[in-house]
């Protein structure tokens, strides 16, 4: 299995729903900035509207540094919209709801689920030269957590604007970092 880390995404066209209104996102969209894409098995589900309501909390934060958020299923555009007119929590989200009805995008990131026609819970954050930096795939039942994907987003953007540094397991900014070295071995 090969790695899909700083991989560059593949080029793209699809159709979202976005404050009201239908349009077209591509991979030209995500030029210069950090991304997210946030793939959910389906619109309608249990998991999935407590994740992207989630995600809609931080999203504030996350247009604050900088990142763009891309939620996406294998549902049409038309699916988004009428989730978002009867769904409160869904109502929340001010990100584009993509939409991936042939699975093109979910099987380029390597998250479709053939038989089901569905994607796994797939996170992956896109550096702005269109590198994937952070990729994490769950199954279906399993939910995630957006303040741990931001957190890992600001490691990102740490380590992408400081070379030579690292940073360890649970880093938060401001918090210490690691500078890898002939010094370090065996001290940590």
């Amino acid at each position: 299995m090969a790695s899909i880390i700083n991989s560059q995404i593949p080029e793209f066209s699809v159709q979202a729903f976005h404050d009201g209104k239908f349009k077209t996102v591509t991979n030209a969209d995500l030029k210069g900035k950090w991304s997210v894409f946030f793939f959910y098995p389906a619109d309608f589900t249990f998991v999935c509207p407590t994740e992207l309501g989630d995600m809609a909390d931080k999203y504030d934060k996350l247009k604050g540094m900088g990142v763009e958020v891309y939620s996406v299923s294998t549902d049409t555009h038309f699916v988004h919209k009428a989730w978002h007119d009867a769904s409160d929590t869904i109502k929340k989200i001010k990100f584009p709801m993509l939409a991936d009805p042939t699975g093109a995008l979910s099987r380029a990131f390597g998250v479709y689920i053939d038989a089901d026609g569905m994607a796994y819970r797939g996170s992956f954050v896109v550096n702005p030269v269109g590198k994937i930096k952070i990729a994490e795939i769950h199954d279906t039942g399993i939910g995630r957590n957006a303040e741990e994907l931001v957190r890992k987003i600001q490691a990102a953007q740490f380590v992408a604007t400081h070379d030579g540094e690292v940073c360890p397991a649970k880093w938060t900014p401001g918090a210490a970092t690691l500078k890898p070295g002939l010094d370090l071995v065996g001290k940590i």
